[in-house]
């Protein structure tokens, strides 16, 4: 099984995603919110997911920006 696709992930692909998308890590559970944009990162309020950059990662354990799953709310 390709680890890059997991049940919920959005496969790696962001650019497929609507900007407003949250997602969510699999390994903490941070919740990426694009309206919050991420403080840690100094990602502005308004930066979709496909918009942050390739080395990104998960601003409380740091995982990859593959090990998050898209939310459905």
């Amino acid at each position: 099984m390709n680890d890059a696709f997991f049940a919920g992930a959005y496969g790696g692909d962001a650019s497929r995603l609507p900007p407003e998308t949250r997602l969510e890590c699999k390994i903490c559970w941070h919740v990426y919110d694009p309206a919050d944009g991420d403080e840690v990162w100094q990602i502005p309020p308004g930066t979709a997911f496909s918009q942050l950059p390739e080395h990104w990662s998960c601003p409380q354990c740091g995982a990859p920006k593959r090990d998050f799953l898209v939310l459905d709310d």
